[in-house]
């Protein structure tokens, strides 16, 4: 493998929802050209549009290189996953379903035989959804985080036969968009998402207890630890469906400690995901 200190050049992400269109906005601002591939017509343009939205709202804050314009030119939607075949590189952006991801990535594997293939998965196992490819030391971890144009960390998971060229050459990826990555071990919910689940749970029990609102709750990180957002207010921003997800996960392969409470049942079960329904643990 070609050691890379650049981002490459032909990226192909598979699954265009808020967290693919974020990595396609992100390798875009760092020239690469970019396929996404989703899976009807409607989605193709719901996953231009968020890809467009992103982009716009950077320009509007001087955040971009170059017009919006000439980075979405190099932006291609498509039903078509044959169009992988021309990608170096190739992310799982699909939702956090291992039996879906293994699918994908064995049908983008057969297809795109040059390239490396990564997941964005925030919590399962890597070398479990290596276990149906042909080529598992071409895989790696890529956990980036919402919003992706924002954000300045990536996870870069090593699995148990990912080459170790592949991840030097997925840290030095990471630097080429301008992020920090950390690399981890394949292991329940990696480093960030342990962490921050681990938090957010304490102070779902907190709120459902009635030690503090949920306000109180967050303005003790953010002002006592100095964390941008409170661990409430993050789980908002994420998806109350999401964290339940990861819990779900986490509790499955960790124990108790990370069995989710009650009231994140009740809220997902209402519909009450957070930020992208308007109400969660706040009213947005």
């Amino acid at each position: 493998m070609t050691r890379s200190d650049s981002a490459p050049s032909t990226v192909g992400v598979y699954g265009g929802g808020r967290m693919g269109a974020g990595i396609a906005h992100a390798f875009l601002l760092a020239g690469a050209t970019v396929w996404i591939v989703e899976i009807s017509d409607g989605a193709v343009r719901s996953a231009r549009e968020r890809v467009e939205r992103s982009v716009a709202y950077a320009e509007q804050r001087g955040k971009l290189p170059t017009p919006a314009a000439e980075l979405l030119s190099r932006l291609i939607v498509t039903t078509d996953h044959s169009q992988l075949q021309a990608c170096a590189l190739v992310i799982e952006a699909v939702p956090e379903d291992p039996d879906l991801k293994r699918r994908v990535l064995r049908d983008v594997e057969g297809v795109a035989t040059g390239a490396v293939l990564a997941t964005n998965t925030s919590s399962l196992s890597v070398d479990d959804l290596a276990r149906d490819l042909a080529r598992p030391e071409r895989f790696v971890g890529l956990h980036f985080f919402n919003p992706v144009p924002a954000s300045d960390l990536v996870e870069v998971v090593v699995g148990a036969e990912t080459s170790p060229d592949l991840v030097a050459d997925a840290q030095n990826w990471v630097t080429a968009l301008g992020k920090k990555a950390i690399t981890v071990s394949d292991s329940p919910g990696f480093a960030s998402s342990r962490l921050g689940v681990a938090l957010a749970l304490e102070a779902m029990r907190m709120l459902e207890e009635g030690v503090a609102s949920a306000d109180d709750i967050d303005t003790a990180m953010t002002l006592g630890y100095k964390h941008p957002l409170g661990p409430l207010k993050t789980t908002d921003v994420v998806g109350l469906d999401v964290r339940l997800a990861i819990a779900e996960h986490l509790a499955r392969e960790l124990g108790a400690r990370f069995e989710p409470p009650g009231i994140l049942r009740e809220l997902v079960a209402a519909g009450h995901l957070g930020r992208k329904t308007g109400k969660g643990f706040y009213n947005w």
